[in-house]
């Protein structure tokens, strides 16, 4: 009943929300919307004035910001959940990395081919280590975001960590395939840390990817670090729950199927 209670009481009150999990973006989004508020009530004042046959002082438009999710617009509370899945993503991916090209380095890897273990049990007992590897730096990143910035958790943990295991199945089905075409631990540092570099930028983590031009907002869409920093960011400071993150989760589990799939299929093995 905002334009009722402009006409009719000359009086009215303007709620405004802002999502503030990125407080720099929300002091910035609430400073715009104050000086549009400003300018509209500046407009109603002259209108009433130069229309009514008395000379009548409306009171100014009053607007009362709330910043949700954030509010006190703390960048840590923005950055925190970012900074962990730089730490999953990033350590998990050169451990897989240089996995199997160790084994090519010093020799290995062709008395584990001609032995009678399969492909499939080879990769698996490659690859599940770094996966509770990665389960347990989230939950040391969890546990000193908690105790020393103080990091709001108000979603599940649960849901957190399930689809954590899901990601870092992806991340190490990438880090395999990166292994698998190379031949030197140093090729394989170099390969993973090109790619980490540009997830990482256009990730929205440090630039937010409404700000991107169109054509790299299209190409975040294949970037699964992106969901991970928005689900981390929706169920720990949004409390989001398992509808709201689904279409990232279909997403992640895709890019893990396509990603692990490549990886055994590229992996020769001969017995």
């Amino acid at each position: 009943h905002f334009e009722r209670n402009l006409i009719k009481e000359k009086i009215a009150d303007l709620y405004i929300t802002v999502n503030a999990i990125d407080g720099a973006a929300a002091g910035v989004e609430s400073g715009y919307v104050n000086q549009i508020v400003q300018s509209y009530s500046k407009e109603v004042r002259m209108s009433f004035m130069d229309t009514s046959k008395k000379v009548v002082q409306p009171v100014i438009i009053e607007s009362i910001p709330s910043f949700w999710y954030n509010p006190t617009l703390d960048y840590k509370t923005f950055m925190v959940p970012g900074i962990l899945v730089l730490l999953v993503t990033m350590i998990t991916l050169f451990l897989s990395a240089m996995n199997i090209v160790r084994e090519k380095e010093i020799g290995t890897l062709e008395q584990i081919n001609v032995t009678a273990i399969r492909k499939s049990q080879f990769i698996i007992g490659k690859l599940f280590p770094f996966w509770v590897i990665g389960m347990g730096l989230l939950t040391i990143g969890l546990i000193l975001a908690k105790l020393i910035f103080n990091t709001p958790m108000i979603g599940s943990l649960l849901l957190l960590y399930t689809y954590t295991s899901i990601y870092i199945l992806m991340i190490l089905g990438m880090g395999l395939l990166i292994s698998n075409f190379t031949d030197t631990k140093q090729q394989a540092m170099f390969i993973a840390w090109f790619f980490v570099v540009i997830f990482i930028l256009m990730s929205g983590l440090f630039t937010p990817i409404e700000s991107m031009p169109k054509w790299a907002q299209i190409v975040t869409e294949f970037n699964p670090i992106k969901y991970f920093v928005e689900i981390v960011r929706m169920v720990l400071l949004k409390g989001s729950g398992f509808m709201d993150i689904l279409p990232q989760l279909w997403k992640t589990l895709l890019f893990a199927i396509a990603m692990n799939g490549l990886a055994v299929w590229s992996y020769k093995k001969t017995n």
